[in-house]
C-alpha cells in the first residue's frame, strides 16, 4: 500500500538553490524555477533559462449533462490554448483548438493572487487564481465560425470548501531540474452557452479539477495523464488525477491523487499505456493494487505544430473510465462508467 509522506506546507520547493522533491497540502506561496541555481550543467543567462521552462493550467468540470477541459499552455516555442465541451445527453461535442506564436501567455509564478489573460482574433482568456481568497476564476469567450458555434463559459471553483484538499507536489528530472504540480478538486459553478443555449452548472452536483504545471521538462517531453470527477453510490464528492512523466524515483514521488469526501490519497506511480493506439480504449494500472482503471475514448481533440526546431503533439480525448481505486485508509471505489478526459502530449523543444 502506497505510504508516500506529505509533508509540511513551505513557502516554496526550493531551498539554497536547489529544488527539493515532495508532496504538500497547501500551495506554495512563490514557485519561480529561475531561484534554482544552474539549473544546467553550463551557466546560463536567465533569458535562455526562462527560455526552457514549460508551463500550462488545466480546467476540468463536470456535471450530470457536461463535461468540459480546458487548458492553456506557454512552451515559449509557441502557445497552446483548447477547449473541449461534450454533452452527455444529446451525445454532442465542441471543440476549439488555437495555436499562437510569440504571445505574452505567461503563466503566474503564484496562485495566492494572480491571473493571466489570452487574447486573440475571435477569443478570449481569462483565468484568475485566488488561492487567498479561496477560490479560481476561469472566463472563456469564443467567437462563431463556420461549423463551429459560438462559445462562453464563466465558471468558479470553491477552494474553500470543506471538500477540498489540494496536492502541491515536486518532481525531479535531473539533480536541479523538476517541475512542480498543484491540483485540486472542487465544488463548481457557473454559466456556459453554447450557440445561443444557456445552461446553469449547480455545485451541489458539479465537480472541478484544476491542474497548474511548471517545469524544466526534458527536450523531448513525454506526459499522460487521466482525470474524472463525480459521485459515488453513497452520492460522496469523488476525483482522481494520474499521471505517467519522466521523473526520477516515481515510486518515491509522484502527482498522483483521488479524492473522496474532502480526503486526499496519494497513490503509487501508475503506467498509462495505450495498446491499439490512443483513439482506442487505455488502461492505467499501478502495482500496488490502487489504481486499476479502463478509459475508452468517445470524442478525440488532437491538435500541434511541427516546426524545424520545436514539435508539439497535443492528444486530448473524452470518453468514460471503468474498474476500481483504492484510497489511502483502504476503502475500495468502484468506477463505473465515470466520464472523464485522457491526455497525452509530446513536446520536443
Amino acid at each position: 500500500m502506497q505510504t508516500k509522506e506529505i509533508q509540511a506546507p513551505r513557502a516554496t520547493p526550493i531551498e539554497d538553490g536547489a529544488p527539493i522533491a515532495g508532496t504538500w497540502k497547501k500551495p506554495f506561496a512563490q514557485a519561480n524555477l529561475l531561484d534554482i541555481r544552474r539549473p544546467y550543467f553550463l551557466p546560463l543567462p536567465r533569458r535562455i533559462r526562462d527560455s526552457r521552462i514549460k508551463e500550462w493550467e488545466g480546467f476540468g468540470v463536470q456535471d450530470d449533462r457536461f463535461c468540459l477541459d480546458v487548458f492553456l499552455g506557454n512552451y515559449k516555442a509557441f502557445q497552446a490554448a483548447g477547449v473541449l465541451l461534450c454533452d452527455k445527453e444529446s451525445g454532442e461535442a465542441y471543440a476549439f483548438r488555437k495555436l499562437a506564436f510569440r504571445k505574452n501567455w505567461h503563466l503566474p509564478q503564484t496562485l495566492e493572487n494572480a491571473s493571466v489573460e489570452c487574447r486573440a482574433r475571435g477569443f478570449f482568456f481569462r483565468a484568475h487564481a485566488w488561492l487567498k481568497a479561496n477560490t479560481v476564476r476561469l472566463d472563456i469567450d469564443i467567437a462563431a465560425i463556420k461549423g463551429r458555434p459560438a462559445f462562453t463559459a464563466h465558471l468558479t471553483f470553491a477552494m474553500g470548501s470543506r471538500d477540498v484538499t489540494p496536492a502541491s507536489s515536486s518532481l525531479l528530472f535531473a539533480e536541479r531540474r523538476g517541475m512542480q504540480a498543484f491540483k485540486a478538486l472542487a465544488p463548481a459553478r457557473g454559466d456556459i452557452v453554447l450557440d445561443g443555449r444557456h445552461s446553469s452548472l449547480n455545485p451541489a452536483r458539479c465537480t472541478g479539477v484544476f491542474r497548474d504545471y511548471k517545469g524544466f521538462f526534458p527536450y523531448r517531453m513525454r506526459h499522460s495523464s487521466c482525470w474524472a470527477a463525480g459521485f459515488d453510490e453513497e452520492g460522496r464528492r469523488y476525483g482522481f488525477h494520474v499521471a505517467e512523466n519522466q521523473a526520477l524515483d516515481p515510486k518515491k514521488n509522484n502527482e498522483n491523487a483521488l479524492w473522496l469526501d474532502g480526503r486526499l490519497s496519494l497513490l503509487p506511480p501508475v503506467r498509462i499505456t495505450m495498446p491499439n493506439g490512443p483513439e482506442a480504449p487505455w488502461v492505467a494500472q499501478d502495482m500496488e493494487g490502487m489504481v486499476d482503471l479502463t478509459f475508452t475514448p468517445t470524442q478525440a481533440n488532437r491538435f500541434g505544430t511541427d516546426l524545424f526546431v520545436a514539435k508539439g503533439d497535443f492528444f486530448g480525448q473524452m470518453g468514460y473510465y471503468n474498474g476500481a481505486l483504492v484510497t489511502a485508509e483502504g476503502e475500495r471505489i468502484l468506477v463505473q462508467n465515470q466520464w472523464g478526459v485522457g491526455e497525452k502530449l509530446y513536446l520536443r523543444m
